[in-house]
């Protein structure tokens, strides 16, 4: 039996979480332990030198020869170094090493990837070309008043700034209609505009912008140039007196198909995408100019705002103009599309926008074809350039009706900054944002830090000391993620910002989570902080034991294009025991004491292995997934069941004796976690929009194990003249008159002042010399406050309040109601709910889990 388990070390050397350590060794014993067996896995986590090379390796990487296979060579594979072999742990294939590695590898010579402690390794991939910097497209909604245009302009010229030179940058205006800037025409302002109420796909867009193939074939045959368009280049000079005339035709036919080809792109790209370096005047002179919509708007209509054409007109630039290099489209939006494709509301102020009993009811007409247009969206990335298996997709799910699946991780994404007091579209938009690997931020106004901050994170770059990614950007675009098993595991699927590739392997479960029927999936963009939640089953049917010593293999394969244009693929490789689930009687005997029959299976190296962290996160993520096909209330009536039959099976107690009930260490913190849970924004909708939760629930399926847990159970910390800052119980309890508190919920960063210390304050003690101690007691907590909100994305909203004011709800809210109006006396604030307490959930919960 293996003791203190360090749950949380693979998270800093793997940047994986799992919820146990020690898998059962069948099927029927791990659907008995209730919690749901997976892993929170981080692809592109900053790792210690210790555990990963400092730098990627500048070679393709050995993969299994086994076409069932393809793991890719890692530290647990045995080699042969008399035969140059290696076998692969996965499916045990013999493989023969290449000629350059079986000519110097020996037990003191080791490849990188064979370096014990090296079990993440990334590979930066030369056979793949460059693909240039990224291209940002900023997409912007000129139906906003004029004060919140100039703060969104502002915020975009210094975004500008943060874009290394050769990056290439577009922008997009719209309101009633779609205004494309084209920044390569020198000497005033052009754009072109489009009809706000259609679609455009690829093909209408560069005939529109003067790009198709008859501007650019027709010119070289003497056609004349599109207003405003470059030259187009050179026809091939005539045959010379020795050159035959069949060869100059070919070339004619040639450079014609080469021009039929790139023209629409190379036209984009001098017209309408250019480099920061060449654009960066004229793209912040127009920012200057930038003003509201001109189309009077009735004072009892909505402004005509089409969200869903501009989409449409940037999704296919990048289509035709960089098809298959990074690129982002970064979507500024200050109320609903009411006009063309993907509308939510009409213009009539008279209709009321969606909420949560209309979308319950089926009641809201624009809804789903609002959702299907911007999936569609998503989904038609490769078309524009006659990428053949992209459009063969599409026609064969037009057949049936449906979207067309990935064949290839999409390049694009879309972000969504949405500042308005109303609903904008959130909920519709998710797919088109999740499918993309897009980042949603939700704010009030553009001139709010939660806005500002937020957009200047998205650019952050990698520390200077990190070698080959010093200053470049952290983000990373068309990732795509491969799970490789060994035989007695098996994936049931991942809940996060990912879609299916459609690739069924062997180690591909028949039971369906989240995004399942597959072992490779696609994320689009990423980041340092993108989680996935991974989701296993235990294949071993029967109860024979798994041979002793035997370990199971889990290999995370994540390839993406760099920042810089470099295409690379990280491998992580794990490796786990496998617990056979001896009988009690057995277990006893071996270690001689007095066992009964009915003791049932040792179960207490899988107990001590369990991470309640990392299932609570996995448990909330699945949780948040069947919310989107399941009454809430089953959904919550599911954690409540889950939580009972875990407790029963993991707990010491004596049947039908609540008060002999006690949770090891490792479980202790669980049933709090759940109790959180069903309190959360996650799945109670009072007092919340549909936009609002569709983006918590973005959020929190994106977030890494310890963000998670502090949208789940928020953190609370206590200031006084007592001594330093205490963690405090999420309780109605902590509040009290002469203390601050300081509450993280991931969205909100809190500061509450007890009803003395804000009688203090107004009183303006702190501004006395005699009162220091004062002075510093209240600055302590706003210290910490901008510490946490410095390194989060999105930047939480900052809240000061005092007990008794409206603001407090923020913090009363979120606490336990230990004291409530319903409750007799009791130390602390009274929380006004119907909810019940910790307590009198955890009775229930003791009460039933003993019953025999």
């Amino acid at each position: 039996m293996q003791e203190g388990w360090d749950v949380t070390s693979l998270e800093s050397t793997h940047g994986v979480r799992l919820s146990f350590h020690n898998w059962p060794s069948n099927r029927l014993e791990a659907t008995r332990i209730i919690a749901p067996i997976g892993a929170i896995y981080t692809p592109l986590a900053r790792l210690p030198n210790t555990s990963a090379p400092p730098t990627a390796l500048p070679y393709e990487p050995i993969r299994c020869s086994s076409v069932t296979c393809n793991a890719v060579l890692n530290p647990y594979c045995q080699v042969d170094f008399r035969s140059k072999l290696w076998v692969c742990p996965f499916c045990t294939n013999r493989n023969h090493f290449p000629s350059h590695y079986a000519d110097n590898i020996n037990e003191q010579n080791l490849p990188a990837e064979l370096i014990p402690q090296f079990t993440t390794c990334e590979y930066e991939l030369p056979s793949i070309p460059d693909a240039g910097s990224p291209a940002f497209i900023f997409c912007v909604d000129t139906c906003c008043h004029a004060e919140e245009l100039s703060e969104l302009a502002d915020s975009i010229s210094q975004a500008l700034n943060l874009l290394p030179e050769d990056c290439l940058v577009g922008l997009i205006t719209y309101g009633t209609n779609v205004q494309v800037h084209e920044l390569g025409f020198e000497g005033l302002q052009k754009n072109y505009v489009l009809r706000g109420n259609k679609e455009y796909i690829p093909s209408k867009v560069q005939e529109l912008l003067g790009c198709g193939m008859r501007h650019v074939v027709g010119r070289n045959a003497g056609a004349p140039a599109h207003k405003g368009a470059p030259p187009a280049p050179p026809a091939p000079a005539a045959p010379g007196p020795g050159m035959p005339q069949g060869s100059h035709q070919a070339q004619i036919q040639n450079q014609a198909q080469q021009n039929a080809y790139a023209g629409p792109g190379q036209h984009i790209l001098k017209r309408f995408l250019l480099p920061v370096s060449e654009c960066s005047l004229a793209l912040e002179s127009i920012l200057e100019d930038l003003r509201k919509d001109p189309w009077p708007v009735p004072s009892d209509r909505r402004a005509a705002r089409c969200t869903g054409c501009a989409l449409s007109v940037a999704t296919s630039i990048l289509d035709l103009a960089c098809a298959r290099r990074g690129a982002r489209i970064m979507l500024f939006t200050g109320g609903p599309c009411t006009s063309g494709p993907g509308a939510i509301v009409s213009r009539n102020k008279q209709a009321d926008m969606r909420s949560h009993a209309d979308l319950a009811k089926n009641a809201e007409p624009m809804h789903q074809p609002a959702c299907e247009y911007y999936a569609k969206l998503a989904h038609r990335q490769g078309m524009g350039q006659g990428n053949a298996a992209a459009i063969a997709a599409a026609e064969k799910s037009k057949k049936k009706n449906e979207l067309p699946m990935f064949t290839t991780p999409p390049m694009h994404v879309v972000d969504v900054f949405a500042c308005s007091l109303d609903q904008v579209g959130m909920l519709e938009m998710r797919e088109l944002v999740e499918a993309t690997g897009g980042l949603m931020v939700l704010g009030d106004s553009f001139g709010q830090s939660v806005f500002k901050e937020s957009l200047m994170r998205i650019f952050k770059r990698h520390p200077d000391d990190m070698p080959n990614d010093g200053g470049k950007m952290s983000m990373a675009f068309g990732a795509s993620m491969e799970i490789c098993t060994s035989r007695e595991a098996k994936v049931q699927g991942v809940i996060g910002p990912v879609t299916s590739l459609n690739k069924r392997g062997s180690n591909v479960s028949e039971i369906e989570i989240g995004e399942g029927g597959t072992n490779a999936w696609a994320l689009g963009g990423i980041d340092p902080g993108t989680s996935v939640a991974v989701y296993f089953e235990v294949a071993v049917l029967g109860t024979a034991p798994i041979a002793e010593g035997k370990r199971r293999y889990i290999q995370f394969l994540t390839k993406y294009q760099h920042s810089s244009g470099k295409t690379r693929l990280r491998s992580t490789t794990l490796c786990g025991p496998w617990h056979n689930m001896v009988q009690g009687e057995q277990q006893a005997q071996q270690n001689g004491q007095n066992g009964g029959a009915d003791m049932g299976p040792d179960i207490n190296p899988i107990k001590f292995s369990f991470d309640q962290e990392a299932a609570a996160v996995l448990t909330a993520r699945l949780a948040v997934y069947r919310t989107e096909t399941e009454d809430v209330g089953d959904v919550m009536r599911w954690i409540d069941r889950s939580l009972i039959r875990l407790c029963a099976k993991f707990a010491d107690f004596a049947p039908d004796d609540p008060n002999s009930f006690r949770l090891s260490p490792q479980f202790s913190l669980f049933p709090q976690f759940m109790f959180h849970l069903r309190r959360s924004q996650f799945l109670q909708l009072f007092n919340s929009s549909p936009d609002e939760a569709a983006y918590y629930r973005y959020v929190m399926n994106r977030e890494n194990t310890t963000n998670s847990l502090v949208m789940i159970q928020p953190t609370l910390l206590s200031y006084s003249f007592d001594g330093p800052p205490q963690p405090a119980l999420l309780d109605s309890v902590s509040v009290q008159p002469n203390t601050i508190l300081l509450l993280d919920t991931f969205f909100h960063v809190v500061v509450f002042h007890g009803e003395t210390i804000a009688a203090w304050r107004e009183a303006k003690y702190h501004e006395q010399e005699e009162h220091d101690a004062f002075r510093n007691l209240l600055e302590a907590p706003q210290t910490d406050a901008q510490m946490i909100m410095d390194s989060r994305f999105p930047v939480p909203r900052y809240i000061v309040c005092d007990q008794h004011k409206s603001e407090a709800r923020f913090l009363m809210a979120k606490l336990n109601p230990s004291v409530s109006h319903n409750s007799e006396g009791g130390a602390g604030a009274a929380v006004f709910t119907d909810d019940v307490s910790l307590r009198v959930f955890m009775e229930h919960l003791m009460k039933l889990a003993v019953q025999s």
